[in-house]
């Protein structure tokens, strides 16, 4: 039989540099974080450059362009002048989130389907650097059909209702949806990635869905690395993705790669 399909931990961090610029310091650095993530088993680096740059900032993407030697994955929004960065840094992927100022955190996914032209325009600008292109969203059928005609080659399914929800049904049925989107996606082409609100005691029934490829953490490391290191933190996570991908059964092939 087959070996399933490997799953790539990719590691955000957006919240190394939320405390750097608390005080306004030079301190902590994402760089310095990233390059342990990626000692430690990381197989990508994530950072959302926000439009209030409120915690990456422009000289953290060049810094981790030019040294690290996993993935950079660029999150961002689709306005022009963020896209027109993207264009010039050419990161070898790139995420396309909604952004709303006010907001603690990206909440919820992409309205692909309202978003119409201004999305596939994005989606096409971002294509034409060489960029693997990816698309954050609710795991919405309703949805999928325009998330193929975008021309992205991926989703990030929004994961953070299934990891707020207490009550075990809930999660249960959440669950369901995930995973037969994930399936779904697939079938359509996608290469799937999952994440929002991930953490060492959630994580592992997201891993089991066979179609998901990737699974991008970020808050719940950072917070775990205050308490017992950043190494520790990211080999903990990558270890639990891994054996208990190792566990299922095998998948179909991947329709494309990184």
């Amino acid at each position: 039989m087959s070996q399933p399909l490997p799953l790539r931990l990719g590691v955000n961090v957006d919240h190394v540099a939320t405390l750097r610029q608390a005080r306004g310091t030079a301190y902590p650095s994402p760089l310095t974080a990233a390059l342990i993530a990626q000692a430690s088993g990381a197989d990508s680096i994530t950072v959302h450059l926000r439009e209030d740059r409120r915690h990456i900032q422009e000289g953290d993407v060049v810094d981790l362009l030019n040294t690290l030697s996993v993935p950079l994955n660029l999150e961002l929004a689709a306005e022009d002048a963020i896209l027109t960065l993207a264009e010039e840094w050419r990161p070898q992927a790139c995420c396309l989130v909604p952004e709303k100022r006010e907001e603690l955190t990206t909440e919820g996914g992409l309205d692909v389907a309202g978003g119409g032209p201004r999305i596939v325009d994005a989606v096409g600008r971002l294509r034409e650097t060489g960029a693997r292109v990816s698309l954050f969203v609710e795991p919405d059928l309703a949805q999928l059909e325009a998330i193929v005609a975008t021309g992205a080659q991926a989703v990030e399914i929004h994961t953070g209702a299934y990891a707020e929800a207490r009550e075990p049904g809930r999660r249960n049925a959440l669950l369901e949806g995930i995973t037969d989107f994930a399936h779904r996606a697939a079938e359509a082409g996608l290469e799937v990635h999952a994440g929002h609100g991930l953490t060492v005691d959630n994580t592992a029934p997201i891993a089991r869905i066979a179609p998901v490829q990737e699974l991008n953490i970020g808050h719940s490391l950072i917070g775990d690395a205050v308490l017992i290191g950043m190494a520790a933190a990211v080999a903990r996570m990558k270890n639990l993705m891994v054996h208990t991908r190792l566990s299922q059964p095998a998948a179909a092939p991947s329709y494309s790669a990184l």
